[in-house]
C-alpha cells in the first residue's frame, strides 16, 4: 500500500514538472531576427564635365541627289538608262509620247498665223478709217496673245524629254514605259558620285541635336571597309523635326578614300564628338541597373549604412563609364559593388 501511494505522488510530481516546463516556454519571448547587412563598395560623387559621345547610324548619299521629272504629264515614251548606269551631261535619259503636244504646238502655230493676218487686216482698215484704234489694238494685243502661246507650246515640246544634267549615276529608275505620269511625277534618280560630296545621313534625339555644331568631329564605319573608319564631320543639322520619327536629321560629310568604295544608300555607323562639354556625373557602368537608352538607376548611400535607389538620366555611354546629367544632385557616394543584391532602404556595411 505504502509502496503503491509513492508511485502516484512519483507520477503526480513529474505531470506537474511538465506542466511547469510547458508554461515557462510558452511564456518566452522568440528573439528578433536581425536582417542581413549586405558588403558593398562605394565611391565619391563628383560632378565634371564630359565630352559625351553619340553613336548613331544611318545611310551614304551625296549632296547632289536629283529626282528627274516631266514637265507635263503624259505617257511615258521611251526610258534609255537603267538603274547603275553612268550618265554624262546632256545625255538623253527619257522621253514622252509627244503627239499630243506635237498637236497642241501645231494649234499654238495656227493661232499665230491667224493672228497676224487679222492684225494685217485691222492696220489696213483702221488706214483707210474704216476700223477704230478700239479694233486696232485689240488685233494687235490678240497677236502678242498668240505669240506667247506659240512660246509656251514650244517650251512644252521641248520638256518631253528628260536629259541629264551632270556627269553620275542613275540610282533609281521610278516609272517604266507605257506608264502615265503627271506633271512632276518623279522618273529617274540621280546624283553626281563621280565628283559630288559623300554625305551620311543620321537622326539624333532633340537632347543630342542642341549638342552638336557644325564642324563636329566623327567617324565613320562601313561594312565595306571592315576596320577602316573613315574620317567627317558634321555638315548640316536639319532646321525641322521629322514628323515621322521625332528627331532631327544631321548630315556628315565623309572624307573619303579612294580605296573604299561607297554607293547611295549603304548603311553606315557613325560616332559623333560634339565639342559642347556638359556638366555631369561619369560613373561605371556597372553601377547602372535597369537601364535603357535615356535613364537607369543606381543605388547611392549619403550615411555609409543605408542604400538608396535613385532614377537617372543617361546622357552617353563611352567604353565602361556612363555620362548622367540628372539624378545624383544631392547624393554623396555611389554603390559601384554588390547593388544586385540591394533594395531599397536595404542596410549596407562599406568595405575597403
Amino acid at each position: 500500500m505504502k509502496h503503491s501511494t509513492s508511485m502516484i505522488r512519483g507520477l503526480f510530481l513529474l505531470v506537474a514538472a511538465g506542466f511547469a516546463a510547458c508554461n515557462s516556454d510558452g511564456n518566452t519571448k522568440p528573439e528578433p531576427v536581425t536582417e542581413n547587412i549586405i558588403p558593398v563598395k562605394v565611391i565619391p560623387l563628383s560632378r565634371d564635365s564630359v565630352a559625351q559621345v553619340f553613336r548613331t547610324a544611318g545611310y551614304f548619299t551625296t549632296d547632289d541627289e536629283t529626282y528627274l521629272s516631266f514637265k507635263n504629264g503624259g505617257i511615258v515614251n521611251k526610258i534609255f538608262v537603267k538603274e547603275g548606269d553612268r550618265i554624262s551631261r546632256g545625255q538623253l535619259l527619257a522621253t514622252l509620247n509627244t503627239v499630243e503636244i506635237t498637236a497642241m504646238a501645231e494649234q499654238a502655230n495656227l493661232a499665230l498665223e491667224k493672228a497676224k493676218r487679222d492684225y494685217a487686216r485691222a492696220e489696213n482698215l483702221y488706214r483707210d478709217s474704216v476700223a477704230t484704234l478700239e479694233q486696232l489694238q485689240n488685233a494687235k494685243t490678240a497677236l502678242d496673245l498668240a505669240q506667247q502661246q506659240q512660246t509656251t507650246a514650244a517650251f512644252n515640246r521641248q520638256q518631253a524629254e528628260i536629259r541629264s544634267l551632270q556627269n553620275g549615276y542613275v540610282l533609281n529608275k521610278l516609272i517604266r514605259e507605257g506608264e502615265v505620269v503627271g506633271p512632276g511625277t518623279p522618273v529617274l534618280q540621280v546624283n553626281s558620285a563621280v565628283s559630288g560630296r559623300w554625305l551620311l545621313k543620321v537622326r539624333l534625339s532633340d537632347a543630342q541635336w542642341a549638342s552638336v555644331k557644325e564642324g563636329d568631329s566623327a567617324t565613320i564605319t562601313t561594312d565595306v571597309a571592315p576596320g577602316r573608319p573613315l574620317q567627317a564631320y558634321v555638315y548640316k543639322k536639319a532646321e525641322g523635326i521629322d514628323p515621322a520619327t521625332g528627331t532631327f536629321t544631321v548630315q556628315l560629310s565623309v572624307n573619303t578614300k579612294k580605296d573604299v568604295p561607297l554607293a547611295s544608300g549603304l548603311f553606315g555607323k557613325a560616332a559623333i564628338y560634339p565639342s559642347r562639354r556638359t556638366g555631369s556625373w561619369r560613373i561605371p557602368y556597372d553601377a547602372l541597373l535597369d537601364g535603357d537608352v535615356n535613364t537607369g538607376y543606381v543605388f547611392v548611400t549619403d550615411d555609409k549604412a543605408t542604400a538608396k535607389k535613385v532614377k537617372v538620366s543617361v546622357s552617353g555611354i563611352e567604353n565602361n563609364f556612363v555620362a548622367v546629367d540628372g539624378g545624383l544632385s544631392g547624393s554623396r557616394f555611389l554603390i559601384v559593388s554588390g547593388s544586385a543584391y540591394l533594395n531599397d532602404g536595404s542596410p549596407i556595411k562599406v568595405t575597403e
